[in-house]
């Protein structure tokens, strides 16, 4: 199981806020009052004098009141407003590269509660040919990243590599081979209800070649990788409910290949 980062902040949040909490109501006067005699009410060096008026903190208490405001205000901006992720696979090719580091928006599609999933405010809803941040119904715990195929009630299906919504086909156009002089893999540009995006898929036929046509359920979407034949998606394991949304993915700002090479900003721009 992936580590749960957004419960790990929320505690630290609680944690240090409290304690800093119950030190200001509890102890803190105290403390003042004996440092105005010049005790040190910390212990740290028992019998040791301090000048009248140092008042000196135990060093939980110290770094509490540090780190919270630091820790509040990064789940503040990771839960509601913004959150960055790194892409760990190909299955997005060619849009999204295995090491771009990418944003993504936490309020396109409304606030939702951290940990719980919870929507409190309804802002805005997916769209078709989004690029979309989830946690998929077979490894509910684990960040997945897609491109919205489907709304609730649309019927989709894949003919000889060829995508239907609504039984119309998504156009395709070709630009290339990839890499360079291979003949197995092509990369086309695809419309999705005027919408463009790359894609990349095998000239052979595959096992995703051909999908029988589903009808998309109420609350729920379909979800495909632009690497059609590489991409394990609702094609695979089903709809993505509303409920396990993250976010819309809008910006790559850097790609790192691994740990000992270089950072490089060349594939800065929007997510299309």
């Amino acid at each position: 199981m992936d580590i749960n980062f957004p419960l790990i902040l929320l505690w630290l949040v609680v944690g240090s806020g409290l304690i800093w909490l119950v030190d200001s109501l509890f102890f803190a006067r105290r403390r003042r009052e004996l440092a105005a005699a010049g005790v040190d009410s910390t212990q740290a060096q028992p019998g040791r004098q301090v000048a009248p008026g140092e008042v000196r903190e135990p060093v939980l208490v110290e770094y509490a009141k540090s780190f919270f405001p630091v820790l509040a205000l990064v789940f503040v901006l990771r839960s509601f407003i913004v959150e960055p992720f790194q892409i760990p696979s190909a299955s997005m090719v060619p849009t999204l590269q295995v090491g771009d580091f990418i944003l993504v928006n936490k309020y396109a599609y409304g606030l939702r509660l951290p940990v719980s999933r919870t929507k409190v405010v309804d802002i805005g809803e997916p769209e078709r040919g989004d690029v979309m941040v989830f946690f998929p119904p077979h490894m509910n715990e684990t960040y997945f990243i897609k491109r919205v195929i489907g709304l609730p009630g649309d019927r989709i299906r894949v003919e000889g590599n060829m995508l239907y919504i609504n039984g119309e086909p998504a156009p395709q156009e070709l630009i290339q081979a990839i890499p360079p002089g291979d003949p197995q893999m092509e990369v086309l540009w695809e419309e999705i209800y005027g919408r463009r995006h790359l894609m990349a898929k095998s000239v052979y036929p595959s096992r995703f070649a051909n999908i029988p046509e589903v009808v998309v359920p109420d609350g729920h979407y379909f979800m495909m990788g632009d690497n059609r034949d590489n991409s394990l998606d609702s094609r695979e394991w089903g709809f993505v409910p509303e409920q396990d949304i993250v976010g819309k993915a809008f910006a790559i700002w850097m790609h790192w290949d691994a740990l000992l090479s270089v950072p490089s900003f060349k594939r800065v721009g929007t997510i299309e």
